[in-house]
């Protein structure tokens, strides 16, 4: 298992976020204090984070592609880290501390986030027997992964769907379901972004959410920073931009379902039929324009 965040709001130092607060990422990854599975984290780390919108250069859509820094050592064994924490700012970001899956690579290729193109991806859990789990990846596909782990072949499973223009909500809803179906017992907590909108599941393990003025910050577990943190239902997917949060049911997937069919749980439908930039552009401008310019944002 591991620990994670994911953060978007007002530029911040990287620091505010993964060293300063009490019982912060950093401390999390010693002492966590929700984890389900295995007692400590550390196996590795990472950050990534975004530069200034303005900035787009490399990127593709007007999105900046983000920077990384990852090691396979522990994020207090790091000496570097302070220094670079204290004087990288950003607008979005996403870290990870690790707790390794058995059988996985040990290196720093294996630590999150993974990243392709502007998208940034943490998994907190564990498939079992994930060498055999059913894919549909080619051998092309197979032979690219970032590191020989179950954490890197979930990744590649998003990014195919990503690519081929699904938007991220149903990326992760389908990958949840279609490995659950396979491996029931599969604890698959995700965390991805653009730099504008967190997409996140809660799927085995703890997910919580803090939301403040144009600010939203997705995590494992709460820091001690004062503020209104919400627990996350097991068997959910979260949607977080600056403007607020929604969360909906992610049920259990029926023996019966065929993955080329759209994803209908009761009134809940994560089929491709929204446009494919609806979460990452559309849906904060239609929170804005709903809130109204006196509302403040809501949360579910």
């Amino acid at each position: 298992m591991c620990r994670h965040l994911a953060y978007v709001g007002p530029p911040v130092t990287l620091a505010r976020l993964l060293t300063e607060p009490q019982h912060s990422l950093d401390e999390q990854s010693w002492r966590p204090a929700g984890q389900r599975h295995g007692t400590v984290n550390a196996d590795g780390f990472g950050v990534g984070w975004y530069p200034d919108e303005r900035d787009t250069s490399g990127g593709d859509s007007g999105f900046p592609h983000p920077a990384r820094y990852r090691r396979a050592v522990p994020i207090w064994a790091d000496a570097n880290l302070p220094e670079l924490t204290g004087n990288i700012r950003s607008h979005a970001v996403l870290a990870a501390v690790r707790s390794a899956t058995e059988g996985t690579t040990h290196d720093e290729t294996a630590a999150a986030p993974f990243r392709d193109g502007r998208w940034l991806f943490s998994h907190n859990g564990a498939v079992p027997d994930w060498t055999r789990l059913p894919t549909g990846l080619t051998s092309a596909e197979l032979l690219a992964l970032d590191a020989h782990s179950d954490s890197a072949l979930l990744w590649a499973m998003i990014v195919r769907r990503l690519r081929q223009g699904e938007p991220p909500a149903g990326a992760l809803a389908a990958v949840v379901r279609q490995v659950a179906a396979a491996r029931p017992t599969a604890r698959l907590n995700f965390l991805l972004t653009d730099g504008r909108t967190i997409a996140a599941t809660a799927w085995g393990d703890t997910l919580w959410y803090r939301t403040g003025p144009a600010t939203a910050l997705v995590a494992s577990e709460p820091d001690d920073t004062p503020g209104d943190w919400r627990e996350v239902p097991d068997r959910s997917l979260l949607l977080a931009t600056t403007a607020g949060v929604r969360i909906l049911p992610l049920h259990t997937p029926r023996p019966h379902h065929k993955e080329s069919q759209p994803m209908t749980d009761g009134d809940l439908t994560l089929a491709d039929q929204l446009p494919a930039d609806y979460f990452t552009l559309r849906l904060p401008a239609d929170a804005r324009d709903g809130l109204g310019p006196q509302a403040s944002p809501r949360c579910s």
